[in-house]
């Protein structure tokens, strides 16, 4: 029994929840956004709840159950307050330099790395060190931002490297002098 498919969605004023066959949109005051459900979950919105439900107790449909209720809840938060990942880069000679669409990166390599902010996505840069990407996708936000670690992950003997906002990054001690 899936306890997050069977939790009531509440919708908040100023948010609106359609369902067009399998597709649920949600238009809110920060944008709007469509999902597709499974076949094997039915989605209702009655006097301003959502309501998933399965139409089946099979092991795939107990599995998409949860699985839509908590991307429609996702949805919902997206679109009245929006999602934010911070990162921060370690190292000597290593930023961040949003510049419009694009985000240089400069760690470490003999050229600097640039990558496309996605539609939908803003990336603020709070200082050369750190920058943090906002968007209404939860998804998306967190997708762009684990591209952003692969760029330089961190190491573990100086913690050099590009890493989540309060991330800890466990330390190995390096190889002793000899005697």
């Amino acid at each position: 029994m899936s306890r997050i498919g069977n939790r009531n969605l509440t919708v908040p004023t100023g948010v609106e929840v359609t369902v067009e066959g399998q597709i649920v949109k949600v238009k809110g005051p920060k944008g709007e956004l469509t999902s597709d459900v499974s076949n094997y979950v039915t989605v209702e919105v009655t006097d301003g709840k959502v309501i998933t439900k399965r139409i089946n107790d099979t092991k795939p449909a107990k599995q998409m159950h949860g699985t839509a209720n908590a991307n429609i809840a996702n949805m919902i938060e997206g679109v009245t307050n929006g999602y934010s990942k911070g990162l921060e880069i370690l190292g000597v000679g290593y930023r961040f330099q949003p510049k419009g669409e694009k985000l240089v990166i400069n760690a470490g390599y003999s050229h600097p790395v640039e990558l496309a902010v996605p539609n939908g996505l803003q990336v603020e840069g709070v200082s050369n060190t750190e920058i943090t990407i906002k968007g209404i996708d939860k998804q998306a936000v967190g997708e762009f931002a684990a591209n952003i670690r692969k760029v330089r992950k961190p190491e573990p003997y100086k913690g050099k490297g590009i890493r989540y906002k309060g991330e800890h990054i466990r330390r190995k001690e390096g190889k002793k002098a000899s005697k």
